[in-house]
């Protein structure tokens, strides 16, 4: 028999101050069985920094074609695709074709830098894309404060984020690769 997805309930409170974007979300995600608490809250995370009327989560890992998150158009233009973890060139080349703009959020030790390494000279061509990086403490700590229903408060000033969720508190930086 196959395991079915986790639903989790979130209400999000972003309180985005470098954008003056200030907003209350009620959000839904499916949790696929392969995936990790640490990557359904980066997930959660990459709607917090990006949040916007019409961001919304994608079918992700079970779909090829479609990135973690994305923001449409009106006329179904892709404004904004954001991809989790670590893509290919040739994943963040289609994406770049597709998309205004493309947001990577790698996480993670090792392997996070060695692939920024290989990629690095591969993607600097493409003028749309900007990758950041969430060092593992962040989201070890995000993971460890997952729940089926989670009620969180975002703040963003001068791109510090300040993750307030069920009496857990941790601020940090993404770090900036392009």
């Amino acid at each position: 028999m196959a395991l079915g997805a986790k639903i989790c309930k979130a209400e999000l409170n972003v309180i985005d101050i470098d954008r003056h974007y200030y907003q209350q979300h009620s959000l839904t995600m499916a949790q696929h069985p392969s995936e990790t608490d640490e990557r359904l809250m980066v997930r959660l995370l990459a709607f917090a920094l990006n949040a916007s009327e019409s961001l919304s989560f994608t079918k992700g890992l079970s779909t090829d074609d479609e990135p973690d998150l994305w923001q449409k158009s009106l006329s179904n233009e892709i404004e904004v695709w954001i991809e989790l973890g670590l893509p290919s060139e040739k994943r963040l080349k289609k994406a770049c074709g597709r998309a205004q703009q493309v947001i990577v959020y790698s996480y993670g030790t090792g392997s996070a830098n060695q692939w920024w390494k290989q990629l690095e000279p591969l993607v600097a061509r493409f003028n749309n894309l900007k990758i950041h990086h969430i060092e593992s403490e962040v989201t070890t700590h995000l993971a460890s404060t997952v729940q089926r229903n989670l009620d969180i408060q975002v703040s963003i000033q001068d791109q510090e984020v300040t993750w307030h969720n069920n009496g857990h508190s941790i601020s940090f930086t993404p770090n900036i690769k392009l």
